[in-house]
């Protein structure tokens, strides 16, 4: 997989992840309410160093076993499983999911004592799925990645970032100005969309995964 393809492929599955209503939606909504877009944009870069780290954690301990083709195949094979999963599911989430950027969703979190940055920390290691992702997907999306070399990774990175900034500054502008930029429709077809995408990446993962395994 090739620098663009990486870029561009890690930027649209971190968006189908970062779509879904989770913890780090809620946080991102109460520090925006607090703090405005700045409150919002280190809430995701609380977030993003978090990802960051993980990103060189997994690269330095996969560089002792890339060598080993059975272990790439299983972790690619795995990976593509994960993706499949999440396309079914954002797939029948796209005919009824909502898109709320209302605080009185999650009254549990507005009083937190964290600032915006730990607060967009937290919110992502405390996240079971998060976890799942880049032991799967992630390690998926890096060991390809380090085949080509820093760059690859840097690629990857850079693109998985964008998606969540991307994402989460639209919802914290919402916020800030009081309009719904995206409505019921489009947000809903750009899930379907995001499955469809999601799906035909899980088949390439498993079909390179496969490929080594059974060559």
């Amino acid at each position: 997989m090739g620098l663009g393809a990486l870029l561009i492929s890690s930027f649209f599955v971190g968006l189908s992840g970062a779509m879904m209503p989770g913890g780090l939606l809620i946080v991102n909504i109460n520090e925006t309410i607090k703090g405005g877009l700045i409150g919002g944009l280190l809430v995701i870069t609380g977030h993003a160093l978090v990802e960051l780290l993980t990103v060189t954690g997994l690269a330095l301990g996969l560089g002792a076993v890339l060598g080993k083709e059975t272990v790439v195949g299983t972790i690619a094979v795995a990976g593509g499983a994960l993706l499949a999963w999440m396309a079914i599911g954002t797939a029948r989430s796209s005919r009824t999911a909502e898109l709320s950027v209302s605080p009185d969703d999650s009254p549990a979190t507005t009083n937190t004592r964290f600032g915006p940055l730990s607060a967009g920390s937290l919110a992502t290691i405390s996240n079971p799925y998060w976890s799942l992702w880049w032991t799967s997907v992630g390690a998926a999306y890096v060991t390809i990645a380090m085949e080509t070399g820093t760059s690859a990774l840097a690629a990857f990175y850079i693109g998985h970032i964008a998606s969540d900034y991307a994402w989460y500054f639209l919802i914290s502008l919402a916020l800030v100005t009081g309009r719904r930029l995206i409505n019921r429709r489009v947000y809903r077809g750009m899930l379907l969309v995001g499955s469809i995408f999601l799906a035909a990446l899980a088949v390439y993962f498993i079909w390179s995964g496969a490929r080594l395994l059974i060559g």
